[in-house]
C-alpha cells in the first residue's frame, strides 16, 4: 500500500522534466462543468473527458496529502466498483511534511483489497463500505444498503462474468425469485458468506455504528423487494453493531424544495405515504445528551430534520468511544454524500480535520470526492429538479452556530442557526437546459425479490486473518453480545389528515412554473437562492466565517456554471413518463445521459 500511495502521490504532482510549465490546477468551475455534463464512471475515464477526470482525481490526492498519510485502494477501470474513484483514499493518520517522507503504512494492502473484493457483492450496486473521513483515529464510512436476492444472483451470474465489473447492468439480468434460489444446494450459504465478508470489513475498519437513512425497511418496486438493510436482516447478522434507523427523505423530495423557490423552511415530508415503513429508532444512550424531542421527528421541516440528524452524527463520532461510523441510504449517492459532506465541512470549520486546507480547497475536495467521484448523478437530478446537491451547500448557513461544533474544550454561546433569506440585490438570470436522464434505484424500476434465509446465528463465512486497520490510532474491535439494546423507537402516528408540504405564501415566480417551451433566460424575482452572504458589522466566529466563505464560493461558482434550473415537463405527460420508467426498469430500453 505504501508503494501504491507513493505512485499516486507522484502522479498527483506536475512534472517539470519536460520543460513545460505545470498545468494549472483544476478549479471549482471546471469541476462543476464536468459534473453537470455527465455522471462519473470509472470505466469511462478515457479520451478528453477522461483527462479532465484524471486531473480532478490528482487534485483530490494532493489535497488529502496535505494533512494525512494515506494508502490507496486501486479501482482502475472500475474493477471493484464502477462509481467509486479509481484511486480510493484510505486515510491512515494525520501527518506533518517531515512525516510524509518516512511514511510507514499501518495496513496490509493486499489483504484489505482482497476483503473489499469479497465483500462488495453484499451491497447494492457493489458500493462497499468505504472509509472517507478520519477523525480522532476513527473512520467515517459510506456505502449503499445491503443487496437483495435479485441483485446478488444477477450480479454474480451476469454482471461480473459478462460486464467486467460494471455496476448498472444488474437490472437487466434475469430475475431470480427466492423459490428459484432455494432449489440450489449452495444458495443458503451465499448470503451468509457475502454478508459475512461485509461484517469482516466493518470490523476491520472498527465500525460499530451504522446509520441507515432509508425511509423504507426494504426498497420495493412493483411490489417486489429490490434491496434489504441491516435493520431487517432476518438472521440478525448485524446484531453486534449499534443500528440507527434515521429515515430521511430521498432525492425525489428535493423537487419540492426547488419548487418552493429553494426554501427548506416549512417544507415537511409526508410520512403517511404507503412505502414509508421505517420508524426512527435510536439507542437511548445516544439521545440523552442532545436535548432533542425525537418523538416529534415527523413534524420537523427539512431544515430542522437535517440539523438534528447532523447533531446526532457529530455526537456519535465525537464521543469517547473509539469505534467508527457508517452512513448509508439506498444507493449511497444522494442522501449519503449530503451528510458525509456536511460532516466533513463541519469538522473542518472547527479546525479538527484537513487543518491546512483553505475554504476554496475544502470545497473543491468535498464536491469532487464526496459527490462527483462517488457517482452522484447531478445530470439526472437536475433534469428532474431534484436539487439535493445544491441544498447541501446552501444549507451551510443553518449550521454556523457553535451548537454544531465538535469542540468540547470551551463553552460557547449559541449563535442564531438560521439565515434571514435573500435580498433583492441578488436577482439572478440563468439559462436553463434540457438534460437527459439516467437510471437510479430511487427513480426507475427493477423486478427482483429479496428474503433473508436462516435464523439468528446460523451463518458462517470463511476466515480472513486481518488486524484492525490503523492500530496506532484506533482501539481494537470489541464485540458486543447485546443483540437488542434498549432503543428510542417511535412508530408512525395516524393523524386524521395527511400532512403535506405547504406551498402557501410563496411568490408566483416559482422555478417549476416559470417555464416556457423555448427555455429562454428567466429572472427570479424576490430573494435568490444564489445570494452571496454580505459582511456583517458584528464579528463572526471562526466557524461561522469559514462556513460562510465555503458557501459564498460555492454559490458564486454554481451560479456561473450550473445555475438554478427548472425541470422540463415530460412531453408525453405523466402516464407516458410512467410507462417510460417501466420500459427502462424491465430492461426493454436503455437509458440516455446526453445533454441537449
Amino acid at each position: 500500500m505504501a508503494g501504491a500511495r507513493a505512485a499516486a502521490a507522484a502522479s498527483a504532482r506536475p512534472s517539470a522534466s519536460s520543460g513545460n510549465p505545470p498545468p494549472q490546477e483544476p478549479g471549482l468551475g471546471e469541476l462543476l462543468e464536468e459534473f453537470s455534463r455527465t455522471q462519473y464512471r470509472a470505466k469511462d475515464c478515457g479520451g478528453t473527458g477522461g483527462s479532465r477526470v484524471e486531473r480532478i482525481e490528482k487534485r483530490c490526492l494532493e489535497l488529502f496529502g496535505r494533512d494525512y498519510c494515506y494508502s490507496v485502494i486501486q479501482n482502475v477501470n472500475g474493477d471493484i466498483c464502477g462509481h467509486y474513484p479509481q484511486h480510493i483514499v484510505f486515510l491512515e493518520y494525520e501527518s506533518s511534511e517531515k512525516e510524509k517522507d518516512t511514511f510507514q503504512s499501518t495496513v496490509q494492502v493486499s489483504k484489505l483489497q482482497d476483503l473489499v473484493n469479497r465483500s462488495k457483492t453484499a451491497r447494492c450496486r457493489g458500493r462497499f463500505v468505504c472509509p472517507v473521513i478520519l477523525f480522532k483515529g476513527k473512520h467515517i464510512c459510506r456505502s449503499a444498503t445491503l443487496a437483495g436476492w435479485g441483485e446478488l444472483y444477477g450480479r454474480t451470474g451476469y454482471n461480473y462474468i459478462f460486464s467486467g465489473g460494471a455496476d448498472d447492468a444488474w437490472a437487466d439480468a434475469e430475475d431470480i425469485t427466492e423459490e428459484d434460489c432455494a432449489l440450489r444446494s449452495s444458495d443458503t450459504h451465499l448470503f451468509d458468506k457475502v454478508r459475512g465478508y461485509d461484517i469482516k470489513l466493518l470490523r476491520y475498519l472498527s465500525v460499530k455504528y451504522i446509520c441507515d437513512l432509508m425511509v423504507e425497511n426494504k426498497k420495493v418496486k412493483f411490489g417486489m423487494n429490490v434491496t434489504s438493510s441491516e435493520k431487517v436482516d432476518k438472521a440478525q447478522r448485524y446484531a453486534d453493531f449499534t443500528l440507527l434507523s434515521i429515515p430521511y427523505p430521498g432525492c425525489e423530495f428535493f423537487k419540492e424544495y426547488k419548487d418552493r423557490d429553494y426554501m427548506a423552511e416549512g417544507l415537511i415530508f409526508n410520512w403517511k405515504q404507503d412505502y414509508v415503513d421505517a420508524p426512527l429508532s435510536i439507542p437511548d444512550f445516544l439521545t440523552c445528551s442532545l436535548n432533542i424531542d425525537w418523538s416529534q421527528y415527523q413534524s420537523w421541516d427539512l431544515v430542522q430534520q437535517t440539523q438534528n440528524y447532523l447533531k446526532l452524527l457529530l455526537s456519535i463520532i465525537n464521543s469517547d468511544d473509539d469505534s467508527g461510523l457508517l452512513v448509508h441510504c439506498i444507493s449511497g449517492w444522494d442522501r449519503t454524500p449530503l451528510f458525509i459532506s456536511l460532516l466533513r465541512l463541519s469538522l473542518w470549520a472547527d479546525g479538527l480535520i484537513h487543518t491546512s486546507l483553505k475554504p476554496a480547497e475544502i470545497l473543491y475536495l468535498t464536491v469532487a470526492y464526496d459527490w462527483f467521484l462517488f457517482g452522484h448523478m447531478l445530470v439526472d437530478r437536475l433534469s428532474k429538479g431534484e436539487e439535493i446537491f445544491f441544498f447541501c451547500f446552501n444549507f451551510l448557513k443553518h449550521i454556523i452556530s457553535e451548537e454544531f461544533s465538535a469542540l468540547k474544550t470551551q463553552r460557547r454561546k449559541s449563535l442564531p442557526a438560521r439565515d434571514t433569506g435573500f435580498t433583492l440585490e441578488d436577482i439572478c438570470m440563468l439559462r436553463r437546459k434540457d438534460r437527459g436522464s439516467t437510471t437510479s434505484l430511487s427513480s426507475d424500476f427493477s423486478l427482483v425479490m429479496e428474503s433473508s434465509p436462516g435464523a439468528a446465528g446460523s451463518f458462517t463465512y470463511e476466515t480472513v486473518e486481518l488486524v484492525p486497520a490503523g492500530a496506532q490510532t484506533q482501539a481494537a474491535w470489541r464485540k458486543s453480545h447485546s443483540s437488542s439494546p434498549q432503543s428510542v423507537l417511535w412508530n408512525r402516528p395516524q393523524p386524521s389528515e395527511d400532512r403535506l408540504p405547504s406551498h402557501q405564501g410563496l411568490g408566483e415566480a416559482r422555478s417549476s412554473s416559470s417555464s416556457s417551451s423555448n427555455h429562454s433566460d428567466f429572472f427570479r424575482m424576490g430573494s435568490s437562492p444564489l445570494e452571496v452572504p454580505k459582511p456583517r458589522l458584528a464579528a463572526l466566529s471562526e466557524r461561522e466565517s469559514r462556513l460562510q466563505e465555503v458557501r459564498s464560493a460555492f454559490l458564486a461558482a454554481y451560479s456561473s456554471t450550473v445555475g438554478l434550473r427548472a425541470a422540463a415537463p415530460s412531453p408525453s405527460g405523466a402516464i407516458g413518463g410512467l410507462l417510460e420508467q417501466f420500459v427502462r426498469g424491465v430492461g426493454l430500453r436503455g437509458t440516455s445521459s446526453s445533454t441537449l
